[in-house]
């Protein structure tokens, strides 16, 4: 079967670039996903200051950083079939430029709606990057190659809700508040230029496919809505937040309908969860992500409200957890050829819940020590979990479905920490109602709920392979 017209095909993995280039080519694609993940926390530190520059509510300012997450959960299930069309490093590059035209824009702002409107063009681009990122590592990698490249990419979001508190508070101390977007023109340019130097051209992998317009208009607006619907009952505004949760229901049962009846190819395959390793480790990857973004919004939460520190002083109290990940991603590159990744994401599970169950002691005085040893155990482990379950599915999936995987994969992540932190909101409020306002043992009992999402991703990984995969590159 010939293959469809479009540019030069990147040279096999054998006669690729060195250990050295490929790892240069990571390095370029992660500036992307840097850019994109830490955008989503660095400005919620600024809330209170755009409140003010702009005489708005809390509540109206809110939208900012609720906007930036709809327009990520609307542009990711979009990212596999335009990457297949128009080839992953072209939409890659317009995805950057897409970002840096938003973060312009949002330095420009006049007002608080035109703020929120240039957060949605951000985040168009932001959303397009970490997965075509990935998928375009994973197709100049190949198999063989792609567990020691994505633990460099994986470890990005695990600091990013770490960097992002410390980074805005930095920022709002020393400059204004436009430097909260400006910060990403200068590593946006730099992404560009050494994007079109050395990140090769992959050919399309399926240009002729039709866009899915009927999933598309299920799947993007299903997920936004129930993220609207779990954020306005985090508000405790009930009527909105019920319209916004059965409505997004409905669409996403609609789409995982449409989606096994097509004959066509669906925005994102429903029948690939079914497909193992797939299900197992997209079910691990959507609660790893309530998990790390879940406590990446309680643990600042309690520490402002409960402890009385400033959002600087909670961004370093937060930072052994990215001492840990960083510590484990230099363990799993130098081990997740040698060690079966099932074993190093069941490990990385049972280190994520050793590190969340002192949390939930937080009423009996939980000494300092235990709390920065508690971080680092837990970035440790979360480090252990995202690259090899990455890895397992990259490795075993044929070539022309990377870009789809990568995209779904994503996906689930990114609505694993939008839903789970909007669901962790909603336990909150209700135990502070129910402790009447006892702040630090409702924040106890919140973490429990953390635990159960660790037991249920530890359930998910028992269905994972237990060696590596056996199959060539081509």
């Amino acid at each position: 079967m010939s293959k469809p017209p479009g540019p030069p095909e990147a040279p096999p993995p054998a006669a690729e670039e060195t250990g050295t280039g490929l790892l240069r080519i990571a390095f370029v694609l992660v500036l992307g996903t840097f850019m994109a993940t830490l955008d989503a926390t660095i400005v919620n530190v600024g809330i209170d200051t755009l409140a003010r520059e702009f005489d708005a509510t809390v509540g109206d300012i809110q939208w900012v950083g609720t906007a930036y997450l709809l327009a990520v959960v609307t542009a990711v299930p979009a990212s596999g079939w335009l990457a297949d069309r128009f080839g992953g490093r072209r939409v890659w590059l317009a995805a950057v430029a897409l970002f840096l035209a938003g973060s312009a824009l949002c330095a420009l702002s006049w007002s608080a709606t035109s703020l929120i409107v240039f957060r949605v063009v951000q985040g168009l681009g932001g959303g397009l990057l970490p997965p075509t990122g990935q998928a375009l590592l994973a197709r100049i990698a190949g198999p063989s190659r792609i567990g020691k490249v994505i633990s460099v990419v994986a470890v990005v979001p695990l600091l990013s809700p770490v960097l992002g508190p410390v980074a805005g508070g930095a920022l709002l101390a020393a400059a204004s508040w436009q430097w909260l977007f400006l910060v990403n023109l200068p590593i946006g340019a730099l992404a560009l230029l050494l994007a079109r130097r050395y990140v090769p051209v992959v050919a399309p992998a399926a240009k002729g496919v039709p866009f899915d317009v009927r999933g598309a208009l299920l799947l993007s607006p299903g997920l936004a809505a129930l993220v609207y619907g779990l954020t306005e009952a985090a508000e405790g505004r009930r009527l909105p937040a019920v319209l916004g949760i059965g409505a997004g229901a409905l669409m996403l049962a609609a789409f995982v309908t449409h989606g096994l009846r097509t004959r066509g190819t669906a925005l994102i395959d429903p029948r690939l969860f079914a497909r193992p390793p797939f299900g197992p480790a997209a079910l691990a990857l959507l609660v790893l992500g309530a998990s790390v973004f879940g406590t990446a919004f309680l643990l600042p939460l309690y520490l402002q409200t409960g402890e009385g520190l400033s959002a600087w002083q909670a961004g370093l109290v937060l930072a052994p957890q990215g001492v840990g990940a960083a510590a484990g991603a230099v363990l799993v590159n130098r081990t997740v050829n040698a060690v079966p990744p099932r074993t190093l994401v069941v490990t990385g599970v049972g280190l994520v819940l050793a590190g969340t169950v002192p949390f939930t002691q937080l009423d009996h005085g939980l000494p300092d020590a235990v709390l920065i040893a508690s971080l680092a155990v837990r970035g440790f482990g979360m480090a252990m979990i995202s690259a090899p379950l990455m890895n397992i599915v990259y490795s075993r999936m044929e070539s022309a479905h990377v870009a789809r995987a990568s995209g779904a994969l994503n996906l689930l992540n990114t609505v694993g920490g939008s839903l789970g932190t909007a669901a962790l909101a909603v336990v909150l409020q209700s135990r502070l109602d129910a402790r009447h306002q006892d702040a630090t043992a409702a924040f106890s009992d919140t973490f429990w709920w953390v635990v159960g999402l660790g037991l249920l991703a530890a359930a998910g990984t028992t269905r994972l392979p237990r060696t590596h995969a056996v199959r060539s590159s081509t």
